[in-house]
This record gives C-alpha cells, structure tokens and sequence, in this order.
C-alpha cells in the first residue's frame, strides 16, 4: 500500500518525500549500453517488463518515451492466484508491482529501455523499496523474455556498476519472465487520469521532466494511453 494516503495535502507530501521520484539517487544521464539487441523486424513489436517502485510512475514514464507503443501496469514474479492489488500489498505473494512495456525495435531498442529505467525511473540501489514507498512488490527487477534480454540485462548492470555509475552497487534483480497478470482497471494510465494527485506531483511528474531534460531525443509529449479518458 502507498505510505501516506492520497488524500494528503501537496504540502504535507513534500515534508514526507525528500526526493521527487528517486530514493537517494538523482536523476542522472547514463552511457548507452555495449551491449544490445540487434534490430528484429517483429510485426508486434517486442516487450520488457520491469518493476521499479509503483507501477503508477513506471507507466506513465514509459508512455512519454518515443517508440513504446503501449505501457501496461500489473504484477509479475509471483502466480496469477495471488496477483491482485490488495494481496500483493501484503508483500507476501512474490509478485513486484511491474509494467509491461512493449515498443519497437526499430525506433528504440530494449538496451535503450533500460537505459531509461536505470537512469529516470527508479533508484536500481535501493533494496525491496521506492521512495516512499516499502516492501518486496516495489523491488527493482528485469524479468526477462529470452536470452537476449538477459545478456544485455546483465552486461549493463556490470558496465554501470564498473563505472560506478551510482554511489552503491546496483540491486537490481534480472529472472526470467515466468507471467505477467495486468493490474486492476483503476491503476491502468493513473498518472494521466489523477496528474494533481500528491503522490504522483512529488514522486512521478519529476521522472517525466527528468526524461525530457536528460534524453530529449527519447522524449515525447504526447503518451501513448493504454485505454482513452
């Protein structure tokens, strides 16, 4: 469950978050990985998912950057019995809050993503917890489709870690994708429908700005909704 309740004033909100969107570590520019896919023709486009906090903010990052075609909340690392908002707030489940980010190839490749992800989306430092946010279902995780994603996965961990790109090793989780169970109605595009909501003003908006400013080239104005208003 969120730390403080939505119903709390803006003001109060940014007494109790000391960043806007990263735990500890600021936004910040990234090398491009060494190591990528190579460009696939896929009709469909390709996926990633990805966990990194609340997926309110994950989402609505990803639907700001230019190549993504859809950006869809829900749980992944747990079963399906258990992948429902209430139960995985327990912490209990395995499932991590996640996205399913799926893009294409062509225009944005899935190094590119995560690119993005370590640099303006999530603290990949902190362990089983995001801003404000606390528990195993907000962990930083890649879960994998193939051996491709794996191998650029793991060899831009270790390329940043060997930069020291940030203060502390990265704990970034990298598993294999075993399901991903979309999220309730009510999350699906939560920061395009709820924009003035404390949490998403102090914790999420920020990443967007972050994007535009670090990697205006990634940057879109327009998201791409999963579901219109």
């Amino acid at each position: 469950m969120k730390s403080w309740s939505l119903l709390a004033s803006l003001s109060a909100a940014l007494l109790l978050s000391a960043s806007c969107g990263l735990a500890d570590e600021a936004a910040k520019p990234l090398p491009a990985p060494t190591m990528d896919e190579t460009k696939t023709q896929a009709p469909g486009g390709e996926t990633a998912v990805l966990s990194g906090g609340c997926f309110w903010g994950m989402q609505g990052l990803f639907e700001h950057v230019k190549g993504v075609r859809q950006v869809v909340a829900g749980y992944s690392g747990g079963p399906a019995s258990a992948a429902q908002y209430e139960t995985v707030s327990t912490g209990t489940t395995g499932n991590a809050e996640s996205v399913k980010i799926t893009f294409d190839p062509n225009v944005i490749s899935y190094g590119q993503i995560l690119r993005v992800f370590f640099s303006v989306a999530h603290d990949p430092t902190e362990v089983d917890r995001q801003g404000p946010d606390e528990g195993p279902q907000y962990r930083s995780n890649i879960f994998f489709a193939n051996g491709e994603q794996e191998k650029v996965a793991r060899a831009y961990i270790g390329q940043l870690n060997r930069a020291h790109a940030f203060s502390a090793p990265i704990a970034t989780r990298v598993d294999r994708l075993t399901g991903f169970y979309p999220a309730e109605a009510y999350h699906q595009d939560y920061l395009i429908h709820h924009p003035d909501s404390p949490y998403i003003v102090v914790n999420d908006l920020p990443k967007i700005a972050s994007l535009k400013a670090i990697y205006p080239e990634m940057y879109r104005a327009e998201p791409v909704m999963l579901s219109s208003r």
